[in-house]
Parts: structure tokens; C-alpha cells; sequence
């Protein structure tokens, strides 16, 4: 019969409670699970997002700060329309068009009881007209907005596309991920977080181009220690079973 030693399970104990609060790490999510009525007009507007939750609409459906969470797309062009198209693995993402120079998706968010480091990570896509270029940019305690940096979003479907979104199949091609612990330093103690996905393209070549989102998490980085730790269980472990 193969038995662990003390050291070994004392290891294997530390790895499953760290990947325990790995998997719960989940600030705020938002996953479109939910279709919201097509039209026009900023979204959220009154209930047309879903699901429309205890805390109102555009609200994330993970993590543990959802209550005050929001998800929304702001455009100037009064014609901008929103529609639920199939996610990158997921459902549904939120799909809008007429982009002008400035437009954006916007997540807002409570970082309350939260000190560790954050990383931000989302699916962009476009249609062959829709705009590419983006930058993402943040608001602590509604101060200014900071950029981040600028990134190229790519074509989902149609010629020339490394790929197509799937509501089945997640592609990674199409996730983009940042840290945030640069900014979450104890001094600043954000009672607010906005962070903006906005269009530095002029007017898209068509009108009817889109760019669609989904899959936007903000999660905890876990602490330099525990990922020490957990790589040392690991080693613990493994040497174990070659023994």
C-alpha cells in the first residue's frame, strides 16, 4: 500500500487549501450568461441588462464585490446599438457598433477589503469593420483616468481571421490580461474603481462594424509567499511519489 509521509501531506494539505482560495480569488466577472434586449442607447439603461440582480442592471454575475458593480458601453453616436452575440466560450458578450474616437466599455467596481495586488483579465473582438485599436485606462476614487496601455483587438469570423468567437470553444488568442498591483498601494486605499476599454480609432469603416467583450474578470494575485509555498508542496509531492 503506498503511504504519503507526514511531510508529504502536510505539503499536499498547504496546495489544496492555497488552490482553494485560488479558485475563489474572483473579485468582480462579468460573463454575459444572460441575453439583454437588442436597441439602441446606452446600455445599461433602466433594466435592459441582465440579469438585473439585488444591486440593478449590468451588475457582475462572480466574484465577491459584486453588489454596486457595473458593466456599461457609452457611445456618442445616438445610432450605437447593442446585441448579445455568442461569447469566446461563454453564452452570450456584450456587442455594440457606431465607434467613434472615444467610446468605450466600461467596468466599475468596489474594491472593498481587498489589499492584495489585482490583475485585470477580458475577450475583445471586432467584426472585419469594426474598430482594432484600444487602450485601457483606470479611475481610483473618481480621480482622473490614467492610461495603461494601448492594444490592437482582433477579428473574430470572416476572411483573414485567426478565429471565430464560440458560445462552446474559449480561444485564447482573444484574452488580454494586466496587472494592477502597481496601483494598489496601501497609501491610496481606492474606495472606487472604473476602468475603461476605449476606441482610439476615428469612425469605424462602416457603421455597423462592431467590437464585442466578454469574459472581464479582476482577480487577486496571490502573494508572492503562498506561490512559493505552493511550488515547494508540489516538489514535496512529487518527490514522494518517485520514491
Amino acid at each position: 500500500m503506498f503511504v504519503l509521509s507526514r511531510p508529504a501531506m502536510a505539503a499536499i494539505v498547504v496546495a489544496a487549501t492555497i488552490a482553494a482560495s485560488a479558485s475563489s480569488s474572483v473579485v468582480v466577472g462579468w460573463t454575459m450568461p444572460t441575453a439583454f434586449p437588442t436597441g439602441a442607447g446606452n446600455v445599461p439603461t433602466g433594466t435592459s441588462y441582465l440579469p438585473p440582480g439585488p444591486n440593478g442592471p449590468g451588475v457582475a454575475d462572480q466574484g465577491t464585490n459584486t453588489a454596486g458593480s457595473q458593466i456599461r458601453s457609452v457611445h456618442a453616436a445616438a445610432a450605437a446599438t447593442y446585441t448579445s452575440p455568442a461569447g469566446n466560450g461563454s453564452p452570450h458578450s456584450f456587442s455594440s457598433n457606431n465607434w467613434n474616437t472615444g467610446d468605450f466599455y466600461e467596468i466599475s467596481f468596489s474594491p472593498a477589503g481587498i489589499t492584495d495586488s489585482l490583475m485585470l483579465s477580458w475577450d475583445q473582438a471586432r467584426s472585419s469593420t469594426g474598430p482594432a485599436a484600444f487602450k485601457v485606462a483606470i479611475s481610483l476614487n473618481g480621480g482622473a483616468f490614467m492610461d495603461l496601455f494601448n492594444y490592437t483587438v482582433l477579428q473574430s469570423g470572416g476572411g483573414g481571421a485567426p478565429g471565430t468567437w464560440s458560445s462552446t470553444t474559449y480561444n485564447p488568442l482573444y484574452t488580454f490580461e494586466t496587472w494592477l498591483g502597481v496601483l494598489w498601494q496601501p497609501k491610496v486605499s481606492p474606495s472606487s474603481v472604473v476602468i475603461r476599454f476605449v476606441n482610439r480609432e476615428a469612425f469605424a469603416s462602416a457603421a455597423t462594424g462592431s467590437n464585442r467583450i466578454d469574459n472581464v474578470f479582476v482577480k487577486i494575485i496571490p502573494a508572492p509567499g503562498a506561490v512559493a509555498l505552493l511550488g515547494v508542496a508540489g516538489l514535496a509531492a512529487s518527490r514522494r511519489r518517485r520514491a
